[in-house]
């Protein structure tokens, strides 16, 4: 089984830091992915500076990021504005998050679940006439941090209206840490029945210690691209206690051990992660870089 890693660092990782990290080590964040196999990353987002300001910078950081054969650069975008920009920017992916809930749709993106369906169809139009790769996620699908539990019904009635208008594919989002294996496979079973041809996609944060179970149980139920975060960084500014993202090196790990390949080596991640501590002020909540890879491939050496 080959699977897809989308790197989120660079987006999602650091919109919820509270240090503003410089344009120039965006762009080295995003070249050690490239450099350790990294093939897709999140890499910017068009939404109001003002709203995101860790994000301002989207037109510098994709002016500078490798433009090497196979890496493909995603954007996430909330409006038309957000789409001219990204058209502009050069990227080959748009993201654009539909939210399971209305509340939190009013206070992550300024409109209701109905009208954040309605601006994905404009975008998706428009993003296919441009010739953009079109992924649509779904946040908040396994719960919300305001309305509290979301019904399974909901998000698969969601996953038939957002498929109506053929994104290339679309993402379960577990934006606050919420989900437990048995949901995972029911959602993912209920994306792949009610939309067959396009490609399933999850996005899982470690808040309660169920990210990686989440992620393997997204796979065996026919996922094959995963997002992960370098270093475990990341959270939505607008949802209290969402905490990091699963861990790029941890998913890893866990992946190599199952011998899943993904095309991404390991020690540059975890080498990554430990660059990104000291670019942040802080160590990194990932484990690897800690506990080390096992077997520890330097024992026989010693």
């Amino acid at each position: 089984m080959d699977i897809t890693l989308v790197e989120v660092a660079p987006r999602d990782g650091l919109q919820n830091e509270s240090r503003l990290v410089s344009t120039a080590d965006k762009i080295g964040l995003i070249t050690r992915a490239a450099d350790a196999g990294v093939r897709r990353v999140e890499a910017v987002s068009f939404v109001n500076p003002a709203r995101v300001p860790q994000l301002a910078d989207a037109e510098a950081v994709m002016a500078g990021v490798p433009r090497t054969d196979g890496m493909s650069y995603a954007g996430l975008v909330f409006n038309e504005r957000g789409l001219d920009r990204a058209l502009a920017a050069g990227v080959h992916e748009i993201n654009v998050v539909v939210v399971a809930t209305d509340t939190f749709s009013r206070r992550n993106q300024g409109c209701s679940t109905a009208e954040g369906i309605a601006r994905w169809k404009l975008l998706a139009d428009r993003a296919a006439h441009a010739g953009l790769w079109r992924t649509v996620t779904i946040a908040a699908a396994f719960g919300c941090p305001f309305e509290g539990e979301v019904s399974e019904h909901r998000v698969l009635d969601l996953i038939d209206r957002v498929a109506e208008f053929g994104p290339d594919e679309i993402a379960l989002a577990d934006t606050i840490g919420v989900g437990t294996p048995d949901r995972v496979r029911r959602l993912v079973t209920g994306l792949v029945g009610a939309a067959p041809n396009v490609l399933p996609r999850c996005h899982f944060h470690n808040t309660r210690n169920t990210g990686y179970a989440n992620a393997v149980a997204a796979l065996e139920s026919g996922v094959r691209v995963l997002d992960a975060s370098i270093g475990g960084i990341g959270g939505c500014p607008f949802a209290p206690a969402a905490t990091g993202n699963i861990a790029t090196e941890d998913l890893l790990y866990t992946l190599d051990r199952m011998g899943i390949d993904t095309g991404v080596r390991i020690e540059p991640v975890i080498e990554t992660a430990h660059w990104l501590g000291g670019v942040l002020g802080t160590p990194v909540p990932a484990l690897l870089g800690r506990a080390g890879i096992f077997p520890d491939p330097g024992a026989a050496q010693r």
